[in-house]
Parts: structure tokens; C-alpha cells; sequence
């Protein structure tokens, strides 16, 4: 982020959408929660992208090899959230501070997950999108598929900001 001289207040300058996307995945990757669940997220062409190698420490069934149920809630609550808040600097309404302040303050405050398929795999990759944005909180619905393309759960969540 940059300050911007020509402003009499100094107010920030709002950095490129695909600057902050990539700010907001990689935020997120260096996170301490998410470094125990061996997940990266990534920003191209204009979406944030978690993805995971399959890992013992993942699994939630040893005899079937499956993908724990709550890791997989948490990849879905976790690209909701990070899909959300590109949203609202997509929008561009406020300032770019009142923006920020918004994306620090986002909680979620409902998560409802559908599993379809067992979550056998070598790896998973989970995306979401934003199917409402109002003043005070968003509705993303997110969607985990396996290496295969198989889906495996999908969900929709709010979040508060």
C-alpha cells in the first residue's frame, strides 16, 4: 500500500484488484490456523483458490482414507470468507479504509455443508462465489472437488462485517 502525496489527508492508495487478491491468498496462507491443514490459496484470473494435498494428518477415517468432515468445513468456511472479501473491494463502495475495516471485522456467522462423495483424493481444490452482498454481511456459496473433479461438498455460509 501506498500513500498517496497528492492527498491533503494522506489517505491510502487502493491498490489493483489483482494485487489485493494476491495480497488477501497469500495473507491467508501464512495464517498459523491454516498452516496446520497444509493449505495454499492463490489468486488468478480474478478468484482465490485454496488447495491441499491429501495428508495423514487430514484424514478422518484411516480404514477408507477419507478427508476429515471438519477439514472439509474448514476449507469451505475459510474461501467463503476469502471470496467475500475481494467482493467488497470489487464493489469499490466507501473508502478503501472503510473497506479494509470491513474485511478485518468479517466473521461468519452461519456455515451449512453438504458432503456428496467421500473425500478420497491425492489432492483437493476448493472455490467459491459471492451469491449476495449487502451492507452488513455476504451469502458465498463454495464448492470442493477432488484431483478427479469429483465433488466432494459443497456449502453456502454468511458472514458479518
Amino acid at each position: 500500500m501506498q500513500l498517496n502525496e497528492d492527498s491533503e489527508h494522506h489517505a491510502i492508495s487502493k491498490p489493483s484488484i489483482d494485487v489485493l487478491g494476491q495480497q488477501l491468498a497469500n495473507i491467508m496462507s501464512q495464517s498459523p490456523f491454516v498452516a496446520h491443514t497444509f493449505t495454499t490459496y492463490h489468486y488468478e484470473n480474478g478468484k482465490v483458490y485454496g488447495k491441499v494435498k491429501s495428508n495423514p494428518d487430514l484424514i478422518g477415517n484411516p480404514n477408507f482414507e477419507i478427508l476429515h468432515g471438519g477439514m472439509t468445513a474448514t476449507l469451505l468456511d475459510t474461501i467463503g470468507g476469502l471470496e467475500g472479501m475481494l467482493e467488497i473491494y470489487r464493489r469499490d463502495q466507501g473508502t478503501f479504509e472503510e473497506q479494509t475495516k470491513k474485511i478485518k471485522r468479517m466473521a461468519t456467522v452461519d456455515l451449512r455443508v453438504d458432503y456428496l462423495a467421500p473425500g478420497r483424493g491425492h489432492e483437493f481444490m476448493v472455490t467459491a462465489e459471492v451469491i449476495r452482498m449487502g451492507r452488513k454481511g455476504c451469502t458465498t456459496r463454495m464448492m470442493l472437488v477432488n484431483d478427479e473433479g469429483k465433488l466432494i461438498a459443497h456449502g453456502i455460509a454468511s458472514y458479518a462485517f
